[in-house]
Parts: C-alpha cells; sequence; structure tokens
C-alpha cells in the first residue's frame, strides 16, 4: 500500500516491455495530441463533414475485399475464438468507410461527407524503426466525380497546415492513372514492373534506364518512362508532360490534373502546391488525383490520399469517392516547440487550501470551472513551497491559495508557477480572464 508523500525511487524492478513499434502517451504529450486532433476536426466540421466511428476489429476476409496487396501484406491478423474466422485490425480506415457507407448507408442521398479519428496497426519490418500504430485524422467525400471535390480534399489540407502556424509546407500532387496509362501502354513483363516503380518512386533515373534496357517496347514508351522520376516542379510539369505522353488514359489524367489546379487556384492555395508526377506511391485502391503534405522538418508526409473511384463496388455500391488524411504524430513532429501546442499540456489553477475548512475552496473550484478554467484541488497535506513545487511540474499554471495571511477577507492568494510572483486578487478578479496582466502590472509597480 502506498501512502501520501511515498516517493518511488526504483520503479525498473517491474519489468513492463512493450512490443517494439508501439509507444505509451503520457500526459504531456497526450494534450499536444488532442490539441491537434481538435485543430483538425473543428475545419472538418466547418467544411460540413460528419464524424464515424470505425469497429477496432473486422472479419479479415471482408476487410480484405477494400484492401490491395499492399496493405493486406501490412495487416494484423488472429483467429476468434467465438467464430472460428479470421479477424483483422485494419491498417486503414478508408476500406471500412467504404464498407460502411456501402452496406449501411446506401439508401441515404448523396454525397456522404465523413469525417474519423482512430489508431490503426501496420506490420513494418523490425529494422526499419517505424511506428507500427498510426494515429488517423481523415475525410471521405464519397459520391461525387469532380475536380472540385478533389480540388476541396487539397484545400482543406492546406486550410488545416495553416491553422496549425505552418509555414514554408508543400502539397505535392500527382494522378496515378497518368503512371498507369504509360504503364499499360508499355506492356513491360512482370518481372521488371515491380523494381522499375521502386526505382521510379525514389527518383533513380539511371536505374530506371538500366531495366528498360532489356524489354521489347518502342523507344518513344522507354523516354516516357526514363523521364516520369524528372516530371516535378511547377504547373509547366503539365505541359511537359501533355508533349511526351502519347497514350489517351495518361492525356485525360493530365486534363484531370490541370482542371482541379485551376479550382485550387480560385481556392488561393497555389503557392503550396507543387506536381509530381513520378510520384507513385499512393496506396493500391487509388484511381485517380493523388496529394501528400510536407512541412519543414519533418522526414515524412503528413497528410496524403486521393481518388479512389472503385472501393465502395468491391461492397457492392459503386460510387466515386475522394479523401484524405493527416498523420497525427507526423504533425506533432513538426510542431512539437510551436508555442500554442505546447500551452495545451497546461492547466489554469490548483487550489491551496490553508483553512480548516473544504467548503470555501470546493465551491470557488466549482465555480472556476463553471466559468470554463481547469481546475485541481490538491488535496494532500503539504506546505506551500512543496504544493507550488507540484504545480509547476504537473504543468499548471497559478497556485490559488485560500486563507493566506496577507490577504483580506474578500481577497484570495494567486501565485504564478513559472515565476513565483504573487498577487492578491478579489473573487470577482478571479474569474477575470486577463489575470495575467494584472501580474505584469504588479511587477511594473514594484519596479
Amino acid at each position: 500500500m502506498f501512502h501520501s508523500g511515498l516517493t518511488v525511487t526504483n520503479p525498473s524492478c517491474i519489468e513492463a516491455p512493450l512490443p517494439k513499434g508501439v509507444s505509451d502517451f503520457l500526459p504531456e504529450t497526450a494534450d499536444k495530441i488532442t490539441f491537434i486532433a481538435s485543430r483538425i476536426h473543428s475545419v472538418f466540421d466547418l467544411w460540413g463533414f460528419r464524424r464515424m466511428i470505425t469497429p477496432l476489429l473486422e472479419f479479415e476476409d471482408v476487410l480484405a475485399l477494400g484492401m490491395g496487396e499492399e496493405l493486406r501484406g501490412k495487416t494484423f491478423r488472429f483467429e476468434d475464438r467465438q467464430t472460428g474466422k479470421l479477424l483483422a485490425i485494419p491498417p486503414d480506415i478508408t476500406p471500412q468507410v467504404a464498407r460502411i457507407v456501402a452496406t449501411r448507408m446506401h439508401a441515404l442521398p448523396l454525397p456522404h461527407r465523413i469525417y474519423y479519428n482512430g489508431r490503426v496497426l501496420r506490420q513494418a519490418q523490425m529494422q526499419s524503426g517505424r511506428s507500427r500504430e498510426i494515429f488517423q485524422s481523415g475525410v471521405e467525400l464519397i459520391g461525387l466525380d469532380s475536380p472540385e471535390a478533389d480540388a476541396e480534399m487539397v484545400a482543406m489540407a492546406v486550410e488545416v497546415l495553416k491553422g496549425l502556424g505552418f509555414t514554408g509546407f508543400k502539397i505535392d500532387l500527382g494522378h496515378i492513372a497518368f503512371y498507369r496509362g504509360i504503364m499499360d501502354a508499355a506492356s513491360l513483363s512482370e518481372a521488371v514492373r515491380r523494381p522499375l516503380q521502386e526505382a521510379i518512386a525514389k527518383k533513380e533515373v539511371s536505374a530506371v534506364r538500366s531495366l528498360l534496357e532489356g524489354e521489347k517496347v518502342s523507344d518513344r514508351v522507354k523516354e516516357e518512362i526514363a523521364l516520369l522520376p524528372r516530371l516535378f516542379g511547377g504547373r509547366e510539369v503539365i505541359e511537359e508532360a501533355a508533349r511526351i505522353v502519347g497514350n489517351d488514359r495518361s492525356k485525360r489524367a493530365l486534363d484531370n490534373l490541370a482542371q482541379v489546379i485551376e479550382i485550387l487556384d480560385i481556392y488561393g492555395v497555389a503557392e503550396h502546391l507543387t506536381v509530381d508526377l513520378g510520384e507513385i506511391r499512393g496506396l493500391d485502391y487509388h484511381t485517380g488525383i493523388t496529394f501528400e503534405g510536407f512541412v519543414p522538418g519533418v522526414g515524412e508526409a503528413v497528410c496524403s490520399g486521393g481518388r479512389y473511384d472503385d472501393l465502395t463496388a468491391n461492397y457492392g455500391f459503386p460510387a466515386p469517392a475522394t479523401g484524405f488524411a493527416f498523420n497525427i504524430m507526423a504533425l506533432l513532429a513538426g510542431l512539437s516547440r510551436k508555442p500554442e501546442v505546447e500551452a495545451s499540456r497546461s492547466r489554469d489553477f490548483l487550489i491551496f487550501n490553508q483553512k480548516d475548512d473544504r467548503r470555501e475552496a470546493l465551491e470557488i473550484a466549482q465555480k472556476l470551472r463553471a466559468s470554463g478554467f481547469t481546475c485541481a484541488r490538491d488535496i494532500i497535506k503539504r506546505d506551500l513551497e512543496s504544493s507550488l513545487d507540484y504545480a509547476r511540474k504537473m504543468d499548471i499554471r497559478m497556485l490559488l491559495v485560500i486563507g493566506a495571511d496577507n490577504c483580506k477577507d474578500n481577497e484570495l492568494y494567486l501565485v504564478r508557477t513559472a515565476d513565483h510572483r504573487g498577487v492578491a486578487v478579489t473573487r470577482e478578479e478571479l474569474f477575470d480572464k486577463g489575470l495575467e496582466e494584472k501580474f505584469d502590472r504588479q511587477g511594473e509597480n514594484h519596479g
């Protein structure tokens, strides 16, 4: 049994390791994650999307209908003792939304504007060091086959990133049908398609040319494929690609991409856009526009998505669709030192009661919470310095002392934990949102 004031100095006597690729998130980090998610959700709400909550488990054969080979290879599976069937932990939420829309919402009018927040698990190579647990906040717009729908996704992503305080970020736009049109026209052997795709994704021009040397395709097609890693830059890339490409599918893809960018000009987000026609890292279910968002200082995409017109059809309900998701932990990596995110960890008040009667302390705590302040009571009996030290370590901004010797009957004493500066306030002033100014005024007077 632990008593108040007892300090555990050697917790290592209990071993509680975690599987590789997952983490505990202590309150400071959890507060930041919650702050980021709430900012994302506020934008989704403002754009007219409604939240959906998906299950943690699915039958593997049902979930597999909405996943390509890549995602199936990253899925955690195990047997259900109740049914004997194979269960799966979803590696991505979009296939779940597609299933729900197709099987439970098909009678409702289109389009469906849905957003979600959740965690998924993906198998990862042990030596990669990558997390197997991914925090996703995303949207799905189902029922619209329109460049404006695709542009809406990109514009929302930009709005979220701006709202979180990012500058200098980029949204890389691609089109999976442009790449597939070239590859289909080339009729390459299966043995070379996969390594060629990897070389294109890594922008390895010499490796691409080397892989094509032994293939029986025309020089023009070889040139089209060899140029893919270099088709990166501004919208002039679309014009350059149009001069090179010969097949109709790729040409239609370029027209579609140009239309989306034209609409994004109206949104006023052109400065954040780049075009990358060699970007082919979209999930297997993507069919059209794809995009990824990158912020300074983070080595992975903070958001990604695109069009996936065939996914709901796998569950018996054909409908065009587009969507994207934020990787919240990647966002956190880019925001970890931003003042607003740091401030999200803090709480407002800790009440320290020097009176024998607890009634006043409890009543003031209730009124503070009703006024929108966070407030905790220091129930443990300890001295003022110990309580102040606790408040500082718990990121509580102010210690509220009831019954301080230097206060009048209608006054309370506030101590700011950051600098231990104290000031007497009346009960009315306590509920003023500008309390920090009172500390600063007092400092000026003392000066």
